[in-house]
C-alpha cells in the first residue's frame, strides 16, 4: 500500500510498545492484516512496512487505528494512534474509548453526535467488533467513581484572562485541542450553543426534565414504529440541546442528574442504531452511555447498558461475549438491587447461553430470573427503565431461549403468553414474539399455522422502519425453504409479495 513520505524522526513510541508487546516486525504486520480482514480490508503489510513506520513513515487511512487496536488487545489497556506516535486519519475505533474523565467523555460522545447527525454515512457502516467490548466493561467494573462532575461559575469577561492559555472555568473542554478518539468537530449551531453555555448559562432542573421527557417520546416511537423512524431527530437533539448542557454550568447534584439523562438518551441512540443494523455505531453509543452512567454515579443504569450490549451480542451470535457482559453487570451490582433488575440480568445471561446451545446453564439462568421476578413485591422501588420488565417481557425472553435451543413446544407456550401480556405499544416486541411463535409452530410440524403467523408478522414489519423486524421475518422465510412447494408456503409468499 502507498505510504506517506518518510519523516526524519524515528518513531520511538512505536518501538517501545513493540518491545513491550514482544512483537517481531513481521508479527505486528501479520496481526494488522488479520484485524483488517475483520473489517473487510485487504491489507498487505509485512516486516518492511513496520520498519518504515519505525523510521517515521505514517500509514494511511484506518491503519493507525488498527495498529493501536492490535496493541490494545495485546497489552490489555486502551491505546490510541497518538500513543503510538501515529496520525489518526480515520480511526476505526473512535468512540470505543472509555474516557478517563467526564470531560473527555463529553468530548468523545459529542464528536459522535456531531458526526452522526451530519452526512457521514461511513460512521453507520463501521463494523461491530467483539474485542471492543473488553476494555469498557472491565473499566466500568473496576474503575473508580468520578470525584467531581460539576462545572463552576464563569468569571466576568474582564477577568477572563487565561493563566494557562484558556479561560477560567472553561475547563479542558473549551480549548482548541482535538476531540478524544479523533472524531472531527463540525462548527455550526452546536458550536454557538456551546459558546453560550460556556459563557455562563446554568443548567436547570427544567432542562433535565426536558431531556427525560424527550427520552420517553423517542422511546415510545421506537417501540411502536422502529428505530429508523426518528433516530436522526434524536441524534440532532443530542447534538444541539444535550451537548450544550453538558458543557454548561451546573453544580454537583445537578451535574450527576444531567449525566444520567445524557446516558439514557445516548443508550437510546445506540438502541435505535442497533435496530437499523448500524451495529458498529450502536456499539460506540453503548460504550459512551456506559461512561456517562459512571459520571452520573448510577451503577444500576450502567448494568442496564451492559445488558443492552449483551442483547446486541446475542443478536450478532456472539454468545460468549453476551454471557460475559451479563455477568459483569451482575458482578458490578452485587445483590443489593431490586428483584426486577436481578431478573433482567439473569435473563440476559440466559439468552447468551441459549445462543451457545448451553442448555443447563440457560435453564439455570432462566430459573433465577423467574424467581427474582416472582419475589418482587408491589411496593418495591424499581428504576423507571426496569419497570417494563414484567411477566410478559420475561415470557418473551423464555420464548427466544427455547427457540434457540430448538425446544419448540416450550417456545410456543412462552411466545403465546408473551403475546397475551405485552401491551400493543410494544409493537416491535410483539412482532418478534409472533415470529418466534411461527418458528416454533413450524418446528412442531404445524405448517399452516406457522405460515399464518409469519404472514401477520410480515405485514407488521412492512409498516416499521426496523431492520431487525425485517431480519426476523427473513429468518423465518429461510426456515420455510424445505417446504417451499407446500400450498401453505406458496400462499404465504403471495401474501408477502402483495405487501410490496
Amino acid at each position: 500500500m502507498t505510504e506517506r513520505p518518510a519523516q526524519r524522526t524515528p518513531n520511538r513510541q512505536l518501538a517501545a510498545l513493540i518491545a513491550e508487546a514482544g512483537f517481531s516486525n513481521a508479527g505486528l504486520a501479520r496481526r494488522v492484516d488479520q484485524l483488517g480482514l475483520e473489517h473487510g480490508l485487504d491489507l498487505r503489510y509485512d516486516k518492511t512496512s513496520v520498519t518504515r513506520w519505525l523510521r517515521g513513515q505514517q500509514p494511511r487511512g484506518t491503519t493507525p487505528a488498527l495498529i493501536a487496536e492490535v496493541f490494545t488487545r495485546r497489552l490489555g489497556r486502551r491505546l490510541t494512534a497518538q500513543d503510538l506516535g501515529l496520525d489518526a486519519c480515520a480511526p476505526v475505533y473512535a468512540g470505543l474509548e472509555f474516557a478517563a474523565t467526564p470531560e473527555e467523555a463529553v468530548d468523545i460522545v459529542g464528536g459522535l453526535w456531531r458526526k452522526d447527525s451530519g452526512s457521514h454515512a461511513e460512521l453507520r457502516k463501521i463494523a461491530f467488533t467483539p474485542a471492543g467490548l473488553v476494555v469498557p466493561s472491565r473499566d466500568w467494573l473496576i474503575g473508580r467513581a468520578d470525584d467531581r462532575v460539576a462545572r463552576g461559575e464563569p468569571q466576568p469577561s474582564a477577568a477572563r484572562v487565561p493563566a494557562q492559555g484558556r479561560p477560567d472555568g472553561a475547563g479542558p473542554l473549551a480549548g482548541g485541542r482535538p476531540p478524544v478518539g479523533g472524531v472531527p468537530r463540525q462548527r455550526g449551531r452546536a458550536e454557538r450553543d456551546r459558546s453560550e453555555r460556556e459563557a455562563g448559562q446554568r443548567v436547570t432542573a427544567g432542562d433535565i426534565a426536558a431531556l427525560r421527557s424527550v427520552g420517553e417520546l423517542f422511546r415510545a416511537l421506537d417501540d411502536m414504529y422502529g428505530g429508523g423512524h426518528a433516530r436522526q431527530a434524536l441524534v440532532r437533539y443530542l447534538e444541539h440541546e444535550c451537548e450544550p448542557m453538558l458543557r454548561g454550568v451546573y453544580g454537583e447534584q445537578t451535574g450527576r442528574r444531567l449525566f444520567a439523562a445524557a446516558a439514557d438518551l445516548t443508550r437510546l441512540a445506540g438502541w435505535t442504531s442497533y435496530d437499523i443494523a448500524a451495529h458498529g455505531l450502536a456499539q460506540r453509543y453503548f460504550v459512551q452511555a456506559l461512561r456517562l452512567a459512571q459520571a452520573a454515579g448510577d451503577r444500576p443504569y450502567g448494568a442496564y447498558v451492559l445488558v443492552t450490549m449483551s442483547r446486541q451480542a446475542v443478536y450478532l451470535a456472539h454468545g460468549r461475549e453476551a454471557v460475559q457482559l451479563a455477568r459483569v453487570a451482575q458482578q458490578g451490582l452485587g445483590g443489593s438491587v431490586p428483584p426486577v433488575v436481578q431478573a433482567m440480568l439473569h435473563a440476559a445471561e440466559a439468552r447468551g447461553h441459549a445462543v451457545l446451545g448451553e442448555v443447563r446453564a440457560c435453564t439455570a439462568s432462566l430459573v433465577r430470573a423467574e424467581r427474582a421476578l416472582e419475589s418482587a413485591g408491589p411496593g418495591d422501588e424499581a428504576p423507571c427503565w426496569a419497570r417494563s420488565f414484567d411477566e410478559g417481557h420475561l415470557s418473551e425472553e423464555f420464548a427466544h431461549c427455547h427457540r434457540d435451543l430448538q425446544q419448540y413446544r416450550a417456545a410456543a407456550q412462552h411466545a403465546e403468553r408473551a403475546l397475551q401480556l405485552r401491551a400493543p405499544a410494544y409493537a416491535r416486541s410483539r412482532l418478534f414474539c409472533r415470529v418466534v411463535l411461527a418458528t416454533a409452530r413450524l418446528g412442531l410440524g404445524d405448517l399452516d399455522q406457522a405460515c399464518r403467523l409469519g404472514a401477520e408478522a410480515a405485514a407488521q414489519a412492512a409498516d416499521m422502519r426496523s431492520v431487525r423486524a425485517h431480519e426476523y421475518v427473513q429468518d423465518f422465510e429461510r426456515r420455510l425453504e424445505p417446504h417451499k412447494d407446500a400450498t401453505a408456503v406458496r400462499t404465504y409468499r403471495d401474501k408477502v409479495a402483495a405487501l410490496g
